[in-house]
């Protein structure tokens, strides 16, 4: 099998068996998953065996397939009757006799009398009816007297019928008990199932183990970190993140897929192989895949067309993707419409999710589902638009009352003309927690004006200015020395979060910052919101709004198919007012399409939480 590539990721087979027992010993390859090589072996080999057991059995003279527990209470009634039935012949068989011996010390006790009569009788016959008559005999005792052999006369004899009539009353009464208590039939039961265990027990040979099934398509694939990406033509393809090594801030990146002209990237993300995939179509319907099923391709693919895994008819498109680990009770999933409608559902509501789709939201005529993310109660969400303006609010049940799939929800932020919603994400809740809500009374233009007053844009701007009045610039600041600037002056005058989180903004041109988000105060629902960025070149747009800590790592894609991946770190953090810095460069034709964060791996995670419990006890 390891030479024909049945069984992968083994190096060596060594067969150790000797008088003491067999042993075999399987050296893995370096790169090798042992879960994921053991189920192979399990599977492919007779290393561990299934086998079936014919249930099928008559129960009342009718043919049944019993389960387990039916098959053992079956067993049960059968012994319970069995021995009812058992202790009945017995009781009848113990009064029989009682009832002749009844009759053998009636004679005893008129031993002379009898004899006489017997004597004068004609013959046998007459004696027996002489007997029943005299003495109130029944014909079965009547026998048994005329039967009766002379040396049962002696005394010791007569002892030992008056032995063996008081030994049957008790014998009677206990019988008689047996059948009126169902709980001495159990306890026979018992008795008796112990008996023929102490009789004929021999150690079990086979070891009986509890398991959690039959082993499954993922417990035969690894657990790996991998990149999904969805086109606009609806093309979809499954990467490893290992195919794309972290690269340098202002870099061009990897190609990603082989992107038609008339071809865009839609949606963008990062999950793990055993992890289900939520898709959500504009029509507000959700379908699941796991993650696994989703073809693996390599970087230059197109993709496999996602209506040959998805029953989606042509006049729907999807657009958001959730990857869910664990469909737990405490988690929500917020949903975010094109106008501006949104709604927090139980995630445990999408648990079962059938093969032609599930209804997640109610939309009125016109409005379509554009994004989803996971959130708890104590969460807060932080949307986006398209000229760079961001709100800021709490997923409590006072903003955010929990709703049902089947409904449209409430409204979300209120846009300027000619403004879109563009990205939405999910601030934790323990950070929710240190943040001091403003009053929102306070307007925008209030807050833009007060900005703008300060020392701090003051000071920007008066540098910004020197610069540009420089002698060695003629025609303006190249975007290189503009850049650098920017870095420069955010890095003396900005006061950042610690060690966050940040809000990422990115914008379509490929600038990008790292804002704390105590500049992002939290307002009420439905309100305009406040500015994330100003943008430095004039049709510049907004192209992504993500909550980032930390460590983290992200990846761009751009609309021609374009990836990056780049350290969080290497994004210099700077206000809300500046405009950031330069993280991918761009052909004239391409913009950032979708930003996408990488999830940890295992041994990171166990770091992750390793460094959390360690500083909560430097704190104790």
């Amino acid at each position: 099998m390891v030479n024909e590539k049945r069984l992968e990721g083994i190096s060596d087979i060594r067969d150790e068996s000797d008088r003491d027992g067999m042993r075999i010993v399987i050296e893995l390859k370096r790169d090798a998953y042992p879960r994921v090589v053991l189920n192979n072996l399990y599977k492919q080999t007779p290393l561990q065996m299934n086998f079936g057991a014919n249930m099928l059995a008559l129960v009342r003279n009718e043919p049944q397939l019993l389960t387990l527990k039916h098959f053992l209470e079956v067993f049960l009634d059968f012994r319970i009757e069995t021995i009812t039935r058992r202790t009945q012949y017995e009781l009848r068989k113990a009064e029989e006799r009682d009832h002749l011996l009844q009759g053998l010390l009636i004679a005893l006790n008129n031993l002379d009398a009898i004899i006489e009569l017997i004597r004068n009788a004609a013959d046998a016959p007459t004696a027996k009816v002489e007997l029943m008559d005299a003495y109130g005999l029944s014909e079965a005792q009547a026998d048994a007297i005329l039967q009766m052999q002379l040396r049962r006369l002696t005394a010791l004899e007569a002892e030992k019928i008056v032995a063996e009539h008081e030994e049957l009353q008790v014998r009677i009464a206990d019988l008689q008990d047996i059948l009126a208590n169902r709980s001495r039939i159990l306890e026979i039961i018992e008795t008796e199932v112990a008996q023929l265990k102490a009789t004929h027990a021999t150690p079990r040979r086979t070891v009986i183990q509890q398991v959690e099934g039959e082993i499954g398509d993922i417990d035969l694939i690894a657990n790996e970190r991998a990149v999904i990406l969805l086109t606009e033509q609806g093309y979809i393809k499954r990467m490893p993140v290992n195919d794309f090594a972290a690269q340098a801030r202002a870099t061009r990146g990897k190609a990603a897929a082989r992107i038609k002209e008339d071809d865009g990237v839609e949606h963008f993300l990062t999950c793990c192989d055993h992890d289900s995939i939520l898709f959500f179509s504009d029509r507000g319907v959700t379908y699941c895949l796991k993650a696994y099923q989703i073809p693996a391709a390599s970087r230059t693919a197109r993709g496999l067309p996602i209506v040959q895994m998805l029953p989606i008819p042509r006049d729907e498109k999807i657009t958001s993707i959730v990857p869910v680990s664990e469909f737990t009770e405490d988690d929500y999933l917020v949903m975010l419409t094109r106008k501006g409608y949104i709604k927090k559902t139980a995630l445990a509501a999408f648990s079962n999710i059938r093969a032609n789709g599930l209804i997640a939201i109610s939309l009125e005529e016109g409005d379509q589902l554009r994004w989803v993310r996971r959130a708890k109660e104590e969460d807060a969400i932080i949307i986006g638009s398209r000229q760079g303006m961001a709100i800021h609010f709490k997923t409590d049940h006072e903003q955010l009352r929990p709703l049902g799939r089947a409904t449209r929800g409430v409204k979300a932020m209120k846009l300027r003309s000619k403004d879109e919603l563009i990205s939405m994400d999910i601030l934790p809740g323990q950070v929710v927690a240190s943040l001091a809500p403003v009053a929102d009374s306070e307007s925008d233009s209030e807050a833009l004006a007060s900005l703008e007053a300060s020392p701090l844009a003051t000071e920007v701007a008066s540098t910004l200015a020197s610069l540009e009045s420089s002698p060695l610039i003629t025609d303006g600041p190249s975007p290189e020395l503009q850049e650098d600037t920017e870095d420069l002056s955010t890095e003396e005058l900005v006061e950042t979060a610690g060690q966050g989180p940040w809000v990422l903004v990115v914008t379509m041109g490929g600038y990008g910052k790292r804002v704390p988000v105590k500049q992002f105060r939290l307002q009420n629902r439905a309100g305009m919101g406040i500015l994330a960025t100003k943008f430095r070149m004039p049709k510049d747009q907004l192209a992504a709004l993500r909550v980032v800590n930390e460590g983290d790592e992200l990846m761009m894609v751009t609309s021609r198919g374009i990836i990056i991946r780049q350290a969080i770190n290497a994004i210099s953090p700077q206000s809300r007012m500046a405009t950031g810095v330069r993280v991918q460069r761009l052909d004239e034709d391409d913009a950032i399409a979708a930003v996408a964060l990488v999830p940890l791996s295992g041994q990171e995670e166990e770091t992750e939480v390793l460094e959390e419990v360690l500083e909560e006890t430097e704190k104790d």
